[in-house]
């Protein structure tokens, strides 16, 4: 059994890369340093079951015999380049318009990230919504699991409602301090 040697230390980072079929992936510091493991039942304690590689995150770290691990995600930011989405049919659409959109929960019908997109039924409507990959990577997402509680932003598009923003449940729900 590995012995904690330090107390948790708050760390702002970017998520490396995350495999969800491993279970685990690695965090950099923004202070450099070696290199975090993020433990796939750490990121279900945030509410979620996926991460985007590239995202900013804000973890408690603790220094153990077998190095540095996140013990606590605080915080989860898509990441920073967002150019060149190839989402034509979310060109047109205002971003004030996605803001004004109302939060959503929902529940993940199903999603196959070899196809690029999937499907939430929203609780209370009978009509589903549009979930494309490259809205979870926009997102801080990477992928979702059937039955997964969301919190989305949708609206009316060409095709029907499509996803603009999607986020576990779980972190739109405030946290008691």
């Amino acid at each position: 059994m590995t012995r904690d040697t330090t107390q948790p230390v708050r760390v702002d980072g970017t998520l490396k890369w995350f495999d969800q079929v491993k279970g685990f992936g690695f965090v950099v510091a923004d202070e450099g340093g070696p290199d975090i493991l993020l433990h796939a039942n750490v990121l279900r304690n945030f509410g979620q079951s996926s991460i985007a590689d590239g995202a900013r995150v804000t973890i408690h770290v603790q220094q153990t015999e077998r190095g540095s691990q996140a013990t606590e995600v605080l915080k989860i930011d898509p990441p920073r380049d967002q150019a060149g989405t190839g989402l034509s049919d979310f060109e047109e659409i205002d971003p004030a318009e996605i803001a004004a959109a109302p939060v959503e929960p929902a529940r993940v019908k199903w999603f196959d990230k070899s196809k690029g997109f999937g499907f939430a039924n929203v609780f209370g409507k009978s009509e589903d919504v549009f979930i494309h990959i490259e809205v979870l990577r926009r997102s801080g997402l990477s992928d979702l699991q059937p039955g997964e509680a969301l919190a989305i932003r949708a609206i009316d598009g060409k095709r029907g409602r499509m996803a603009m923003e999607v986020s576990a449940w779980e972190s739109v729900i405030e946290k008691p301090s």
